[in-house]
């Protein structure tokens, strides 16, 4: 079967595409033919040396985000069957509940195998049905910015109707987190440093937006947006100085989700004292939410923003894309069919 190997991660051309036997199934495991896979940008962290989590060697398959349908399962399997279509989770043993200690060793692409090869296998428990409603690039967009995105509006203080969200930039976890909020009620504020991206973050359901070139205070544009009172939920992806200015934006007891973060980036600890802000790290979420998430999406007829879509063989192309930071939504690879 064709697949990619991340090789010797010492820049983002280091993918490499091999020829590889097709796995073999242990008791508990689904073989998957792989129809499409997505980029997320610790792809581009873990193509550079630059993820700070553990990582196998330079053999593992990149990508954690991929769709497809199920070909074979082991003995022991009694969730899936043949022909079933599914998505693969992020965390494999993650199932609901808290993180799980052994989290980092179960995370797709990380110390298992990633996701784009013609077939991977993966454990029963690390599977979850793919919406009705949506197609196999829409389903590899969700693993991990769809949940992050569901899990920091609802995973520990779930958004009520009427409250306000704030999301950083128009990637992947901003615009999943868009249509959540617009689903619940919410009102929405998007930022980010391009009036066109702005323009595509109102056509989702954006109700306010910030251009924060003209605005680089921009948690002061936030509060006057929302009466000086501040809004209830940050998605804070963790650019530079970000955190600070989002802890600033919140109003009492409101919640920063950070999905990343610099190196040096400190936080005064006064600001969460006085305004009782929750400042939480993110580590995408559990199957649970994933379900939960997929639910909404049926209901609401929600579709994932696809920005581009590649080629098998130009995915290496598709990973310089994406550090171009360009896109709105997500970027998808095709996986070509196997002959068996």
């Amino acid at each position: 079967m064709l697949a990619y190997e991340i090789g010797e991660r010492d820049n983002v051309d280091s993918w490499r595409a091999v020829e590889r036997p097709v796995p073999t199934l242990r008791d508990s495991q689904v073989l998957i033919a792989v129809h499409a896979v997505s980029l997320n940008f610790r792809d581009v962290l873990l193509a550079t040396k630059s993820y700070g989590f553990p990582v196998a060697g330079p053999h593992i398959i990149p990508c954690s985000d991929g769709a497809g349908v199920v070909l074979a399962t082991g003995s022991g399997v009694t969730r899936w069957k043949v022909g079933e279509r599914v998505v693969g989770t992020f965390v494999e043993s993650w199932i609901g509940g808290r993180q799980p200690h052994d989290s980092f060793e179960t995370q797709r692409c990380g110390l298992l195998d990633g996701m784009l090869a013609q077939m991977v296998f993966v454990d029963q428990n690390g599977l979850v049905a793919i919406p009705e409603n949506l197609d196999f690039a829409e389903a590899a967009t969700l693993p991990v910015a769809g949940v992050t995105a569901w899990n920091a509006l609802f995973g520990l203080r779930p958004l009520l109707p009427g409250e306000t969200v704030l999301t950083l930039g128009t990637g992947g976890v901003a615009t999943f987190a868009i249509q959540f909020a617009r689903a619940a009620g919410a009102h929405v504020i998007s930022t980010s440093s391009s009036d066109a991206k702005l323009e595509q973050a109102r056509a989702l359901g954006a109700d306010d937006t910030i251009n924060y070139r003209t605005h680089p205070d921009w948690q002061l544009e936030a509060r006057r947006l929302t009466g000086g009172r501040g809004v209830d939920h940050v998605i804070d992806i963790g650019g530079k100085g970000t955190t600070a200015r989002s802890v600033a934006s919140v109003r009492p007891g409101g919640v920063v989700s950070l999905l990343g973060g610099m190196p040096g980036e400190r936080i005064d600890p006064m600001a969460l004292l006085k305004t009782s802000a929750i400042l939480r790290g993110m580590n995408v979420g559990s199957r649970e939410m994933f379900e939960a998430m997929n639910a909404a999406i049926t209901l609401h007829g929600l579709h994932p923003v696809i920005s581009r879509t590649y080629a098998f063989e130009d995915a290496k192309a598709a990973l310089r894309d994406l550090t171009k930071g360009e896109h709105v939504g997500k970027i998808v690879i095709n996986v070509p069919a196997i002959s068996r």
